[in-house]
């Protein structure tokens, strides 16, 4: 759904930089730390959700899933670009699916079984046509920047309320997780509505309140759980969205990365594999200001053989699932869709 808001005032922002630092924290504690009444707080949140401004999502990690992620570039025609992109969207195992280039071409990322590549998605469940021109795809090694949220969205508390509405640091290197099939259930109606309330997750699973409270915070500890916030950048007043594929030099991998989380135009990056070996997702005000950081910020960084950049035109799907009627899962089937190991790309 599209939003029907234009601009976020300082309470809005305040809100989602809060909900960014813990996607269920509550309202009272919220309001408490912003110093308003958790009404006023409740009001905004259900305003902005409403309207399509904003959703909170619960997503899996994929390393504790025994998976990979792959960002996928798909070259088609423009005629038949919406509705192949409408059809990745569909699936669970896809997320951050857009249309860039000016629709001749769909980005997205993909999960895939270590190792395996992302064959079955590539070569069995893409629409079997001539308008699709090429495919490529790259394994997302290891994120660089972005883990802890875009910085044009994470600007609007002090450290103070940062620190006060920060929850436990979650392990880094979450062990492997063989879910069950209620934790398929509680990932599934997550991945729609990471607010959802305890009864809802009661219902839905099939255990106690008592029990969905104490599973989230196991997982949220465990690092194999967390939650992100969709919104858009445009919102920020940042209405020229990018996806940067740079070749850089094998020695200057970690010169690059370390300069690319200091950049705050850039929502998320990763190093990959491909000759492009590094991916950012870049936001800034217009095309002037891409030209600026290209040419100044981007040219400076030792290493970086070449750049190729693609305009996102628009979000098919972002983080979360679909909205739509809850579609559990068998014990079989894969997770909730969910983006690369981190907070991931911008909104």
């Amino acid at each position: 759904m599209e939003s029907v808001i234009r601009d976020l005032d300082l309470l809005d922002r305040q809100l989602a930089h809060a909900l960014q630092i813990d996607g269920r924290a509550s309202f009272s504690r919220i309001a408490a730390v912003l110093g308003t009444s958790d009404r006023t707080v409740a009001r905004r949140y259900h305003r902005l959700r409403v309207d399509g401004a904003l959703r909170v999502v619960g997503l899996p990690e994929a390393r504790s899933l025994g998976l990979v992620d792959w960002g996928v570039r798909i070259q088609c025609t423009p005629d038949a670009s919406a509705a192949i992109a409408a059809t990745l969207a569909e699936r669970a195992d896809t997320s951050w699916v857009g249309l860039a280039s000016g629709g001749t071409e769909i980005t997205c990322i993909t999960r895939a079984q270590g190792g395996s590549g992302p064959g079955s998605l590539l070569l069995s469940k893409l629409p079997r046509t001539p308008r699709i021109t090429g495919v490529t795809a790259h394994c997302f090694l290891r994120p660089v920047a972005g883990t802890a949220g875009w910085p044009g969205r994470t600007d609007a508390l002090d450290a103070r309320q940062v620190a006060e509405l920060s929850p436990p640091v979650p392990a880094v290197n979450p062990a492997r997780w063989e879910p069950t099939a209620a934790d398929h259930r509680l990932l599934d109606v997550l991945a729609q509505d990471g607010r959802a309330a305890v009864p809802e997750l009661a219902a839905a699973t099939g255990w106690s309140e008592s029990t969905v409270r104490r599973r989230i915070e196991e997982l949220r500890a465990t690092g194999v759980l967390y939650f992100d916030v969709d919104i858009d950048p445009a919102l920020y007043g940042f209405a020229c969205e990018a996806v940067l594929w740079l070749s850089v030099a094998p020695a200057e991998l970690g010169t690059v990365g370390a300069a690319l989380d200091g950049h705050a135009e850039v929502a998320y990056a990763a190093a990959v594999t491909g000759p492009s070996n590094m991916m950012a997702i870049v936001v800034v005000k217009d095309a002037d200001a891409l030209y600026d950081y290209l040419a100044v910020r981007v040219g400076a960084l030792p290493g970086v053989r070449g750049a190729e950049t693609a305009l996102v035109t628009r979000h098919v799907k972002r983080a979360g699932a679909l909205l739509g009627p809850r579609r559990h899962l068998s014990p079989s089937a894969p997770p909730a869709a969910a983006p690369a190991p981190s907070p991931g790309p911008p909104c």
